[in-house]
């Protein structure tokens, strides 16, 4: 007997890098969403071609969520940096296009003001509760996401008037699953927060 003792190899902790794919793709989305507001403005909501535009650039910037999400899971590269900047481009995409639908009479103030509340008053929750479990977006919540995507896509392209009418009925599905998983948030929120 030597004495000798053998080491643990110490885990080593591979660093993902900020400047990776997914980060790109959400830094992208970012980039979009003025250049989607633009597209908006310069239509008016009245010139097919530049509403086709707008509708084109707001569908791939909503992929690009699926796919970093997809990137970064799949090859390991989420970020902390990543975690903060994907919801901020979610939410500044979708509250630009739902702001500027109002703005142009083409959806009601309320459904904009409570799917922005809910998606604001989610966030704000979600920080709340970090110290003591992360929510992760439920099923339910990604039928919200593509609800919302589907129905605010319906408005922009110029639709047909017999079809233009089933936006609005899109749009009502999307509100009411928006209404439902907030609610649910808010109770895994209060579970997560009560003492055990």
């Amino acid at each position: 007997m030597t004495g000798a003792t053998e080491s643990t190899p110490a885990r080593v902790v591979a660093r993902v890098p900020v400047l990776n794919a997914a980060n790109a793709l959400t830094a992208l989305r970012l980039v979009l969403v003025p250049v989607f507001a633009a597209s908006v403005v310069v239509s008016g909501m009245t010139h097919a071609g530049w509403r086709m535009a707008a509708c084109v650039i707001f569908a791939v910037a909503s992929a690009t969520d699926l796919v970093d999400g997809w990137i970064a899971r799949r090859f390991a590269l989420v970020t902390s940096v990543g975690k903060v900047a994907d919801p901020i481009a979610d939410k500044a995409l979708t509250g630009a296009a739902l702001l500027l639908l109002s703005w142009y009479d083409r959806l009601p103030w309320w459904v904009t003001v409570l799917i922005l509340v809910r998606e604001l008053g989610i966030t704000g929750v979600r920080f709340w509760v970090i110290r003591h479990g992360v929510i992760a977006a439920s099923r339910g919540g990604k039928i919200k996401t593509a609800l919302q995507t589907l129905a605010i896509a319906w408005y922009l392209w110029p639709m047909p008037a017999a079809l233009a009418t089933v936006g609005p009925w899109i749009m009502a599905v999307a509100v009411l699953v928006t209404v439902a998983t907030g609610f649910d948030y808010i109770v895994q929120a209060l579970r997560l927060r009560r003492p055990r």
